[in-house]
């Protein structure tokens, strides 16, 4: 019996900054090797006890940077996340998607994704294009995660060996990879 390619690697394990840091390193490791990747990374600007009002990603292929915070006003405690900004950003890695892409990195599966929201869109459609993907998936979404994902999915470590290893398994090709 012939086991299935796991063609998503979730990362957990890390906090938020850590698990932007190494899908960003290991998407110029990529890119550097001649992969043509597509995706976004987070970028955020938070102050302590987890503030984060300054949210933005930012597209791989194109480096631009896209805000998905709304201002809510003084002493507001809801979430700032900007539903539009996201699907601005969703809807660039689907066009990188449509063009020809060898991966896509996507920041996170949160609480948007596990509503069936967010970037959800751009999973489908890597998916479906039998494309690879790289993400992150915290530990309160992971059964969502799971229920999302099934068996095209498996748990690797943050770490850029780690990745790396899941690279080489995905085809012939990924073996050029450096370690």
């Amino acid at each position: 019996m012939v086991l299935p390619i796991k063609r998503i690697a979730a990362l957990q394990g890390a906090t938020s900054h850590e698990l932007q840091g190494t899908l960003s390193a290991f998407a110029r490791e990529l890119q550097s090797q001649g992969f043509r990747v597509a995706g976004i990374i987070e970028e955020s600007a938070c102050g302590g006890a987890g503030d984060c009002k300054s949210l933005s990603v930012k597209d791989i292929a194109s480096g631009e940077t896209i805000p998905i915070s709304q201002k809510l006003g003084a002493g507001s405690e809801a979430c700032n996340l900007d539903p539009g900004g996201l699907a601005i950003a969703c809807g660039l890695v689907e066009q990188a998607i449509d063009r020809g892409v060898d991966v896509v990195v996507l920041s996170k599966f949160g609480k948007l994704e596990a509503s069936r929201s967010g970037l959800c869109d751009a999973f489908r459609a890597a998916i479906l294009a039998d494309i690879p993907v790289i993400t992150a998936v915290s530990a309160p979404v992971s059964q969502d995660w799971d229920c999302f994902a099934g068996e095209l999915s498996e748990y690797v470590e943050a770490d850029i060996g780690a990745l790396a290893t899941w690279w080489r398994g995905q085809s012939s090709t990924a073996g050029m990879i450096a370690n």
